[in-house]
């Protein structure tokens, strides 16, 4: 190939990268970071805001009953018990990812007046699960601690109820609790 014919070529390389690149550019408003695309009528907003909310409460709910409760119930937790390190580790995942949802549920109740005004009471109860799961990973919890857990679900559940966003257990897959 010639002289000419790379340098033609190279430029009409150079002229569609360039103009593929603008085409993929172009066309959408960008948002600033951490903004979230929100619904148009304020009807949209708390209809999605109890949906979120049912979802985060839901996941929190069926994480805290399969691994925190369920187990303890049935004596995993006790020392000498088949299986216990186990099933603590696999709590004080639980515990981590049901705070982190409920931590979530509370924001989304933001969006709902409503549903607000029912959970406000209930931001305390949650907060004081923060370093709970990392006692329940430890064996160092005892049965008000994670009691507790269960407590703060129910009230959870009976807010959610009250407001109209009724709450139903959802189990999330333990690679899902992994994760967080």
């Amino acid at each position: 190939m010639n002289r000419r014919a790379r340098t033609a070529l190279a430029a009409l390389l150079a002229c569609c990268l360039l103009f593929g690149g603008a085409v993929a550019c172009g066309g959408k408003k960008k948002e600033k970071a951490g903004e979230e695309a929100t619904p148009t009528s304020s009807a949209e907003k708390q209809k999605f805001a109890k949906t979120r909310f049912v979802a985060n409460a839901g996941l929190a709910a069926g994480a805290t009953y399969q691994w925190i409760i369920k187990p303890f119930k049935s004596g995993s937790f006790k020392k000498g018990a088949d299986g216990r390190t186990v099933a603590l580790v696999k709590a004080g995942l639980a515990g981590t990812f049901a705070y982190n949802r409920l931590k979530a549920a509370t924001e989304n109740a933001k969006g709902d007046p409503t549903l607000s005004k029912a959970l406000a009471p209930l931001t305390a109860g949650i907060d004081s699960l923060k370093n709970l799961s990392t006692k329940i990973r430890k064996g160092d919890a005892t049965d008000a601690d994670v009691n507790s857990f269960g407590n703060v679900i129910n009230g959870v559940k009976d807010a959610g109820k009250s407001a109209g966003a009724e709450v139903k257990d959802k189990v999330p897959s333990y690679s899902e609790v992994q994760k967080g």
